[in-house]
């Protein structure tokens, strides 16, 4: 007997027919998008977790700069921008106000991505900017905090009169969770300060991993970087499955993403009774498997529950390829093997963007191995990057099943790191 599984692929999805007798499904735990998205928006700018409600920290005259997430992360950015400029209106001219993408290192959104991020009469009334953390001319320098972390963020940001982030929260692959201070460092930082915040030393902690803030040396860091402008007001919502709404929390930055983060904790974050043969992991589906830099959070996830030497399998479309900008491949392509990759990146006191993912990567591959099923990268490509080709889903399951014994089970993460698993 089958089991029939819906990943999460691209826009439209993929089914995979599993033997249900060895099959286990790990998904979010389900909660509904709430019935009204901007009364509950609304509701958290007004009755905030922590300090004053939004309005009143704003004086007419002031300057106000909003952060949102890229198009690599589905925050529902027009839904959120709208609630705050709804509730300032009156308050803070739209001539005054200022959209900032937190990309990181990642390159600036295209103008048809805002308008499918933002809508296109936010774009056309509300003055947008990509983040560009190689524009030393954009930066401004803010002094060295955390475990000596030099700290240069977004002069957009710094100028401001209000400051305030908006993004979404879950579990993240080294930095703990997304959300919160994130969208200032790294969202808002310049290059320098991402590659000490995510330098081999900190990245390859124990600590550095899904779920964990307090204690993580990446995470920590992140926060004191963070607080050296702070965010006059912060706005996170945790989201289902179909990227609905399902709660929102606002107000002082550490206190809102304290509350957000044990939200996402409950929703995300499930226990498993051991470790699988096989786990068969997505990227959550467009856009966050837009390209294979993003799909090693998939990746990672399944690493939790993997048995060493066992096989992960990642479906990600990659519409966007490795992507095509940036060293990513390169790197990957550097050196003759994971192992190889690994120790080479961990020795070295600096590493660049993309060595962060690829030693994610090569950490994940050593100890098991990866394939991954995409409709955009060829064989050849996935083969140069370490990684196995994998046409078939359900072929791929039956036979590294047959191989492992009657009594290894493959477990299934349909919507990838949107479910974080963890051995009991």
């Amino acid at each position: 007997m089958t089991r029939t599984v819906h990943l999460a692929y691209g826009t439209e999805g993929l089914t995979v027919e599993l033997p249900a007798s060895r099959t286990t499904v790990v998904e979010p735990r389900w909660e509904p998008t709430v019935a009204d998205p901007s009364a509950v928006l609304l509701q958290a700018l007004r009755s905030p977790v922590a300090g004053p409600p939004l309005r009143d920290r704003v004086r007419a005259g002031q300057t106000v700069a909003i952060s949102v997430c890229d198009a690599t992360r589905p925050q529902p950015r027009e839904a959120m921008v709208r609630a705050v400029l709804a509730e300032l209106e009156g308050v803070v001219r739209l001539e005054d106000v200022v959209v900032l993408v937190a990309t990181g290192t990642h390159r600036g959104n295209t103008d048809a991505e805002l308008r499918a991020m933002l809508g296109d009469e936010l774009v056309d009334t509300v003055r947008v900017v990509n983040h560009d953390a190689r524009d030393d001319a954009t930066l401004t320098w803010m002094g060295t905090f955390g475990d000596g972390v030099p700290v240069w963020l977004c002069s957009e940001w710094v100028q401001a009169d209000v400051r305030i982030t908006t993004g979404f929260v879950e579990p993240h692959f080294f930095a703990g969770f997304s959300g919160g201070p994130k969208m200032i460092t790294p969202g808002l930082a310049g290059l320098e300060t991402v590659l000490v915040l995510h330098d081999a030393r900190r990245i390859g902690h124990p600590d550095a991993r899904w779920g964990v803030c307090v204690g993580n040396p990446v995470h920590d860091d992140i926060r004191a970087a963070a607080m050296s402008t702070g965010a006059d007001f912060s706005l996170d919502v945790v989201l289902n499955r179909e990227q609905g709404i399902v709660a929102a929390f606002g107000g002082d930055l550490l206190a809102m993403h304290e509350l957000a983060r044990e939200r996402s904790r409950d929703l995300a974050m499930a226990p498993v009774p051991g470790e699988f043969a096989v786990v068969l992991t997505t990227n959550a589906g467009f856009p966050l498997d837009q390209n294979l830099y993003q799909a090693v959070k998939g990746m990672s996830a399944a690493a939790t529950v993997v048995r060493p030497g066992g096989l992960i399998l990642c479906a990600a479309e990659c519409r966007d390829g490795f992507p095509d900008h940036g060293s990513y491949r390169e790197v990957l392509a550097s050196a003759a093997s994971p192992q190889a990759l690994f120790d080479e990146i961990s020795a070295r006191e600096r590493t660049v963007p993309d060595q962060w993912q690829v030693q994610v990567q090569a950490k994940i591959q050593i100890k098991a191995r990866v394939g991954v099923h995409s409709t955009y990268l060829s064989d050849e490509d996935l083969r140069a990057a370490h990684l196995e080709p994998v046409p078939d889903l359900a072929e791929a399951v039956g036979e590294a099943l047959a191989e492992a014994g009657p009594d290894a089970r493959v477990c299934v993460l349909p919507e990838g790191p949107q479910t974080i698993p963890y051995v009991l």
